[in-house]
């Protein structure tokens, strides 16, 4: 399904994106380095360790992993719908021999793209200031690719459902949002109750932040390859669906 036309898409929104990438990365990049910064020493300074590290290099990993969900999610959210039904860039890739299905892989190809590249930004900048210590830390972006596929599926499939850019506001604040707050991006799980814990392990977001804060740590543990084996589950799932109604959705 990852043919070299989907590649083409994802080539054509390189293209676009080279002309505000600048702007695209700094806006991505400060508010991720302002929660690093507030809670990492702010709230840091008040907190004992935890998990047998300091509050900041706990929190730094986890906002590696929430700065590519919300990359992606964005990227196949309203940039997505935007070129769709504003644009009409699908339609007109459409009638070249490019097929729907290669549109969609190209826009999920494209959003993965960014989480990773976004992730990776913040990843550098926590590893400037000495926050990642084990050079196991070299595999995040493996990590990131996984965790920008799976938020650029979730983003497609909202796009192609939505009649109005307006309720895209519903999948942030119902499903990202909370997202961040029981993926242990700014806390451990171990308080919340036990419904909380365990719908928290059907989450992407908890395994991509349990694999890249033990990467960042070096703390390597049998256990990861669940968090990844659920990460490869949640690609797989979430391949054919946002295929399926981008198709129903523009079939005439």
């Amino acid at each position: 399904m990852i043919t070299y036309r989907a590649w083409k898409v994802f080539y054509r929104n390189l293209m676009v994106f080279r002309r505000t990438w600048l702007a695209n990365i700094m806006f991505n990049f400060v508010e991720p380095l302002l929660y690093l910064v507030a809670m990492g020493y702010g709230l840091g300074y008040y907190l004992p360790p935890i998990q047998g590290v300091d509050y900041l290099q706990f929190l730094a990993p986890g906002l590696v992993a929430s700065t590519a969900m919300w990359a992606a999610s964005a990227e196949c959210t309203y940039d997505s719908f935007t070129r769709m039904r504003y644009q009409k860039i699908y339609h007109a890739i459409l009638s070249t021999p490019i097929s729907l299905e290669e549109v969609v892989v190209g826009e999920m190809l494209f959003g993965t793209f960014k989480a990773v590249l976004y992730g990776s930004v913040i990843l550098l900048v926590t590893a400037l200031v000495g926050l990642t210590p084990s050079p196991s830390a070299l595999l995040v972006p493996l990590v990131l690719i996984l965790c920008g596929l799976i938020f650029a599926q979730w983003g497609l499939i909202w796009t192609a459902v939505v009649k109005k850019i307006d309720l895209f506001s519903y999948f942030f604040t119902l499903i990202i949002t909370p997202m961040s707050f029981v993926g242990g991006v700014f806390f451990p799980l171990e308080g919340f109750p036990w419904v909380v814990r365990l719908l928290a392990q059907f989450t992407p977001l908890y395994h991509g932040v349990e694999l890249i804060r033990s990467l960042v740590l070096g703390q390597l543990k049998p256990f990861l390859w669940v968090n990844l084996a659920c990460l490869g589950v949640f690609a797989l799932l979430g391949f054919y669906p946002p295929i399926y109604l981008l198709r129903r959705r523009l079939s005439p």
